[in-house]
């Protein structure tokens, strides 16, 4: 499993795809959070804290995720190389392992880098310091959280499709779906209490942890994402 992680890692870097993807999130990031005016720029709002950020970053990762996926499987197809993977001494559980950790590897680098927010935000607030650590702190969880389910489901949307762009997209779509879409199913009423419902989507979840509360619920919800995609990749490149 070790080896094929640092193979995604290698592959990942040994093209500019890899640096454009990582620069991308923190140049989009970056002017919305300290360039563009409108409600996500942090100097016009005069509150030393990173809600505009953390509201921000699910959108971008929605996108940013599965251009790192995308090429995880559906690569392999396409060059005939995933029958000879599948024909090495691993299960394909740690196949599947493998790929899914080398892409959250990825995608935690290009969130690294925002911790010079945070660095920021604590000197200019005033007085210096003058930050809510514990709030910032559950909103990191929950972005590492959201990555996780994000990643899982990127990976196993590659294995549908000998096609990046088509996988990409099928992975847009799914996250997109579980992040906003049961809150906007709920929105219309059609199913009585939409409370339970709203609680199927990962936007709650996240937003609960935003809060500075590590709930167990929250990570429970977000662990079962994963492991339910996961499973669906194990199983789909069994067919293979």
């Amino acid at each position: 499993m070790l080896a094929i992680l640092k193979k995604e890692i290698n592959t990942f870097f040994a093209s500019p795809i890899g640096y454009l993807v990582i620069a991308v999130f923190l140049v989009l990031n970056g002017l919305f959070l300290w360039v563009f005016k409108g409600n996500f720029n942090i100097l016009d709002n005069g509150f030393a804290d990173l809600s505009a950020f953390f509201l921000l970053a699910p959108w971008i990762l929605i996108f940013l995720v599965p251009a790192v996926t995308m090429r995880s499987f559906s690569d392999e197809k396409k060059q005939g190389t995933l029958e000879l993977l599948l024909t090495q001494p691993v299960s394909h559980l740690q196949i599947v392992l493998g790929k899914y950790f080398g892409a959250l590897v990825l995608v935690l680098l290009a969130l690294i880098p925002t911790l010079l927010y945070v660095y920021s935000i604590w000197q200019l607030g005033n007085p210096v310091g003058n930050l809510d650590v514990g709030s910032t702190i559950g909103s990191y969880l929950g972005l590492l959280f959201l990555i996780t389910a994000y990643t899982a489901i990127g990976i196993f949307a590659s294995t549908l499709s000998e096609n990046q762009i088509v996988a990409f997209i099928i992975a847009v779509f799914i996250c997109f779906f579980f992040y906003f879409g049961f809150e906007g199913i709920a929105n219309y009423n059609l199913f009585g209490d939409t409370l339970y419902l709203e609680q199927l989507g990962m936007d709650a979840h996240y937003n609960s942890m935003s809060r500075g509360v590590l709930d167990t619920r929250d990570v429970i919800y977000f662990l079962s994402i994963s492991a339910f995609f996961i499973i669906l990749t194990k199983l789909n490149i069994q067919k293979q």
